[in-house]
């Protein structure tokens, strides 16, 4: 039983540092890095298949349950609260669209690390862990793959608008 509780505490204070390192460091990436920067500009490409998130709604049903799920600007007091839409200026979709990109990748990230966990776990352990990382990230990464193309489409509306006024 102590062994059982000794994984726990070192695969919670492991979990810890990952969430908390990768968050934290991202948060130090300049938004003109996640903006312009090729790599980003190709890794948060709405591809075909996603159908501008429509296919995230009707396979998993994001707009139902999306809201219940907590912001991590919110839970650590860092960085751009995604819950709503603060405001709807012309100049808020951009911020909000480039802080969708950050929770996404910083959900990727926190995946990175999980074979690390076969090293000191017993396999059942190690795969609870694994299953723990995929519960707590894919639905944010879903959050955010649905979210951001809806963005950008009322951001380049708006656009449109405002140039043919």
């Amino acid at each position: 039983m102590s062994q059982v509780l000794i994984l726990i505490a070192v695969n919670g204070v492991a979990w810890f540092i990952i969430h908390f390192g990768v968050s934290v460091g991202l948060l130090k990436v300049s938004d003109l890095t996640f903006s312009n920067h090729p790599f980003f500009i190709k890794l948060f490409v709405s591809y075909d298949w996603e159908n501008e998130g429509e296919f995230w709604e009707q396979k998993t049903g994001v707009k139902e349950w999306k809201d219940r799920l907590p912001d991590g600007a919110s839970l650590f007091g860092m960085g751009y609260k995604k819950k709503h839409l603060a405001a709807k200026s012309q100049a808020d979709y951009p911020k909000f669209i480039l802080e969708t990109k950050r929770a996404e990748l910083t959900h990727w990230m926190i995946l990175l690390p999980v074979p690390l966990f076969f090293l000191w776990n017993p396999l059942w352990a190690a795969w609870l862990n694994v299953l723990y990382a995929l519960i707590i990230n894919v639905p944010f990464i879903i959050i955010q793959r649905y979210n951001r193309p809806r963005l950008e489409r009322i951001q380049k509306m708006k656009e449109c608008k405002r140039i043919f006024k």
